[in-house]
C-alpha cells in the first residue's frame, strides 16, 4: 500500500513538469532519470558510511554528485547546466553498472527553465533508495499515469486483469517465463510477486532458498520493441529487487536472433496496431500474415515449451475475423493449446483503446 506522502511527491513531480513536459510518457521518463541519479548518490553516501568509497560519483564525475548539485547557494542556470550534463554523460562513466548506463542512454533534458528544475529537483531529494516493496509500489503508482499511447500502441494493462491472468496461469518457481512485448514489465513484476507469495511462510519468498531465488530471477524475461519502454522496464524491476533484470530491446515480429528462446509461461499483452501495410516478418512464422496481433499470438504458442502455459490480451477479432491468417491461427491454437477463450467487458482499455478484447489461456 502506497502511502500519502510518497504518492504526493511523485504528484508533485508531475505537477511541476507537465507545464514544460506535456507528454505523459516523458514525465515519467524525467522522473525516472532522476530518481536513479538521487539513488545512486543514496549508495554512494552509503558506502562512505559503511568505509568503503564512492563509485557512481567518483573521480571526474565527482561534481555531479547530488550535494553539489543541491548545494545551497547554487545558481538556476548552473544547477540546470550541471545536470544537463550529468544525465547526458553517465553512459560513460564506467563506474556505473551496465544496467543504470543503459537508463540513462539517450537521457536527455526537454526544458531550460532553471525554476521548474529547481521545484523538481526539491521534490525528488525526498525520495530515499532502498529495495523495499514500497518504492517497488511507487514506481508501479508512477508508471499508471502513462496515459497516451505509443508508436507502437503501447498502452498500460489495468493491474487487476494482469493479477487475474498470473493467478489463472499460475507459475511455478522453477518455471520461465516470458513477455515478449513486457511494456513496463508489469506481467513479470506480477508473475514473480506470485511465485515469491507462493512460497511464503512469515514474509513472500521466505521458502525459497537463496540458489532457488537466483534461479527464478534468472528465469524472467521481456523483450520490448521501444527503448523507451526497455528503460522503465528495467527501473521497475530493479526497484522490486532484481539486480541484473532481463529485458532486451527486441523487435519480436521481425528479428530472428532469439527465436530459438523459448518458455514454460508466456504472459502478455501484445500491441494491437499494425503500421500502415502491415507488419513484415521474417519467414520462420507457422502462419502467414501481417497483423501484429495474429503474429504475435502466433509467436506465443509458438515459443512454448512442451508443458508450456500462456495467458494473452487479444483484439475480439482474433476469435471471429473471417481472412486466411486468423482461420489459420484458431485452427492451430484449437489443435495445439487453447484451452479458455475469456471475454472482457467493453471499455477495459479506454480511454487509451476501444477495442473489444478478450484473454486467450494456453496449455501445451
Amino acid at each position: 500500500m502506497l502511502d500519502s506522502e510518497t504518492k504526493r511527491r511523485i504528484d508533485s513531480c508531475r505537477d511541476i513538469l507537465v507545464g514544460k513536459v506535456p507528454d505523459p510518457k516523458s514525465q515519467v521518463e524525467q522522473i525516472t532519470i532522476a530518481l536513479i541519479y538521487k539513488f545512486m548518490d543514496d549508495m554512494d553516501r552509503e558506502a562512505e558510511e559503511l568505509g568503503g568509497t564512492r563509485k557512481f560519483f567518483a573521480a571526474t564525475f565527482s561534481k555531479y554528485g547530488w550535494e553539489q548539485l543541491m548545494r545551497p547557494g547554487v545558481g538556476g542556470h548552473e544547477m540546470l547546466a550541471l545536470y544537463s550534463e550529468a544525465i547526458q554523460s553517465m553512459p560513460q562513466n564506467t563506474g556505473v553498472p551496465e544496467l543504470f548506463r543503459d537508463i540513462f542512454k539517450n537521457a536527455y533534458l526537454p526544458y531550460r527553465d532553471p525554476e521548474t528544475l529547481r521545484a523538481f529537483l526539491k521534490e525528488i531529494d525526498g525520495f530515499t533508495y532502498g529495495h523495499s516493496e514500497r518504492l517497488g509500489d511507487a514506481f508501479e503508482y508512477l508508471l499508471s499515469v502513462l496515459g497516451s499511447q505509443g508508436d507502437a500502441g503501447q498502452f498500460r494493462t489495468p493491474r487487476h486483469i494482469i493479477d487475474f491472468m498470473v493467478e489463472i496461469i499460475d507459475p511455478q518457481k522453477d518455471e520461465s517465463l516470458l513477455d515478449p512485448a513486457c511494456g513496463t514489465a508489469g506481467f513479470l513484476i506480477s508473475a514473480w510477486k506470485h511465485i515469491m507469495k507462493a512460497n511464503a511462510d512469515n514474509k513472500p519468498g521466505d521458502k525459497l532458498t537463496p540458489d532457488e531465488k537466483r534461479k527464478l530471477t534468472a528465469n524472467i524475461r521481456g523483450y520490448d520493441i521501444s527503448p523507451d519502454m526497455v528503460r522503465l522496464s528495467l527501473v521497475n524491476m530493479y526497484l522490486h529487487g532484481f539486480t541484473s533484470p532481463h529485458i532486451n530491446e527486441y523487435d519480436t515480429l521481425t528479428s530472428e536472433e532469439r527465436w530459438n528462446e523459448t518458455a514454460d509461461i508466456i504472459l502478455a499483452n501484445p500491441p494491437f496496431m499494425s503500421p500502415k501495410g502491415g507488419i513484415r516478418p521474417h519467414n520462420r512464422f507457422s502462419i502467414q500474415a501481417k497483423r501484429s496481433e495474429v503474429l504475435f499470438v502466433d509467436y506465443m504458442a509458438e515459443h512454448l515449451t512442451p508443458k508450456g502455459r500462456a495467458g494473452i490480451v487479444v483484439p475480439e477479432g482474433i476469435i471471429f475475423q473471417s481472412g486466411t491468417a486468423y482461420k489459420q491461427l484458431r485452427e492451430m491454437l484449437v489443435k495445439t493449446s487453447l484451452m479458455a477463450v475469456i471475454s472482457l467487458p467493453a471499455g477495459v482499455f479506454k480511454p487509451y483503446s476501444g477495442v473489444k478484447t478478450s484473454i486467450l489461456i494456453l496449455d501445451r
